[in-house]
């Protein structure tokens, strides 16, 4: 199931991605007399209830499409303002260098241990949404990532169970000012601007997505590949950084992993050669079944 967020009346309501078009929820529990049957009305309900909840949204949207008046609970997605395909993780945990080959790139040692530092709530946007270049920063980076979406409370969990506590994944853009983030050893700074962490379009269940740790992911920048590469290069796989995180944290519903990027940034280049984000750049971020994640880039002084 593929679980979105869209803006109407300055709210986000929560959508489900369909060949049809997108279920507005809330509309259907409406339409259909569903009033009090505990279908998760957003999209913080539906990762908190678990397997009960995509049951019941699964259900939802069985009887809008049997409905007679079925044309009227399904949107246009082009014609949506998406939001954010989670809207309040507790935690915002990324792993940095981990990929192989993105470590080789940047001339850092492979990591014996998963490298964490965190993201907060402003750094969150979603598909289509212009995201500003602050003007305190002359080199913003791109780095195409696979998230992963906790679904139940994790403590201590083995690597053998760690996906089970996994409640789906998503593309984001972990957008990185590197001059900021490189004058100290802490990363927090470059890493936490506003809007540098576009999340979405979906929210894909686990039992959609397969195996987290073998899926194509790539970056664009104005239509050329820039990043190219698959989750299987990952240095810890995506059973192994649940399991490390919940041995230092309690994981909650909801909490965001952002697992690392592969190789092709544009730290990664000779100097010479690299050339930064600037004002217009569209940047799409692709994984596959999770879909494309697609942002422009916009000189702070003209938002």
């Amino acid at each position: 199931m593929k679980l979105l967020t869209f803006n109407q009346d300055g709210q986000l309501k929560l959508g489900i991605a369909t060949p049809q078009g997108v279920l507005d929820v809330s509309q259907a529990i409406d339409a259909l007399g569903r009033q009090g049957a505990n279908i998760p009305a957003t999209v913080m309900e539906a990762i908190t209830g678990g397997d009960d909840s995509i049951a019941k949204l699964r259900k939802l949207v069985d009887q809008a499409l049997e409905a007679s008046e079925r044309s009227a609970l399904f949107l246009d997605e082009t014609e949506l303002t998406l939001g954010p395909c989670v809207t309040h993780p507790n935690k915002i945990i990324c792993v940095g260098l981990n990929y192989r080959k993105h470590a080789e790139e940047t001339n850092a040692p492979i990591p014996q241990f998963p490298i964490l530092f965190n993201k907060f709530n402003n750094t969150l946007t979603g598909h289509g949404q212009d995201v500003a270049l602050p003007k305190v920063s002359s080199k913003v980076d791109y780095e195409a990532e696979l998230v992963i979406v906790i679904g139940k409370e994790a403590k201590y969990v083995d690597k053998d169970n760690a996906l089970d506590y996994v409640f789906g994944y998503a593309c984001v853009n972990d957008l990185s000012a590197r001059d900021l983030q490189l004058r100290t050893s802490q990363w927090l700074t470059g890493k936490s601007c506003d809007g540098f962490s576009p999340l979405g379009p979906y929210l894909v269940t686990a039992d959609e997505t397969g195996n987290p740790n073998d899926l194509e992911i790539r970056c664009t920048v104005n239509g050329e590949i820039r990043q190219n590469s698959n989750t299987a290069d990952m240095i810890f796989h995506c059973d192994e950084i649940v399991s490390y995180i919940s041995h230092y944290m309690t994981l909650a519903p909801g909490d965001i992993i952002l697992t690392g990027t592969p190789e092709g940034v544009v730290l990664g280049y000779p100097e010479e050669k690299q050339a930064w984000l600037k004002d217009g750049d569209i940047v799409t971020v692709e994984i596959e079944k999770l879909g494309k994640l697609t942002n422009r880039m916009v000189a702070e002084a003209r938002l």
